[in-house]
């Protein structure tokens, strides 16, 4: 897992929880990076549930809360620092509908060791609801919900989301205006 996603989880609970929150945190983990992260860098994705157990376990907020949370900061993150993802798309479902296919094959151009999860958009029913199917070994469904919610705000779509478990470790989201 790259490192900005770590970087910036660790921002983020220095922002809501503080910074001796983050050194317990980091402490109280068992980290074989020390819990010391380049954004560039490539972390196991261990390291971040262990981080996330630490804080659930420390805040007393659950971890789905936690990661939801960590999407939409991370969103916001992401946006800022590459704004050219966000120029190709008109609205929320059009961008969401970027991420495998232009989003993820930007990554690995900069990114060739990056481990990504996979999606598969449709809009089977009309053009106001978008399926998303989401695949990846690592499971961070809530992380991905979090994203999503963090891209409608960010676009200012009024939009629900649902999710419902497929065969085979997938998660489709259901994003309706």
């Amino acid at each position: 897992m790259k490192g900005i996603v770590f970087t910036q989880f660790l921002d983020m609970v220095e922002e809501q929880f503080g910074l001796e929150t983050v050194d317990h945190i980091i402490e109280g983990s068992d980290l074989p990076s020390g819990g010391a992260y380049t954004a560039v860098g490539t972390y196991s994705h261990k390291e971040i549930v262990s981080l996330v157990g630490a804080l659930s376990e420390h805040s007393g907020v659950e971890v789905p809360v936690l990661l939801k949370a960590f999407g939409k900061y991370l969103f916001v993150c992401l946006n800022k620092a590459y704004p050219a993802f966000r120029n190709s798309a008109t609205d929320a479902f059009s961008f969401l509908e970027t991420v495998e296919t232009y989003i993820h094959v930007e990554v690995r151009k900069l990114y060739p060791d990056a481990e990504l999860p996979s999606f598969e958009c449709s809009r089977p029913n009309n053009p106001d609801e978008l399926h998303m199917v989401y695949t990846s070994s690592r499971h961070f469904e809530d992380l991905c919900e979090g994203l999503i919610a963090g891209c409608l705000e960010e676009f200012n779509c009024d939009a629900t989301i649902s999710r419902e478990q497929l065969n085979s470790g997938k998660e489709l989201f259901i994003m309706n205006k």
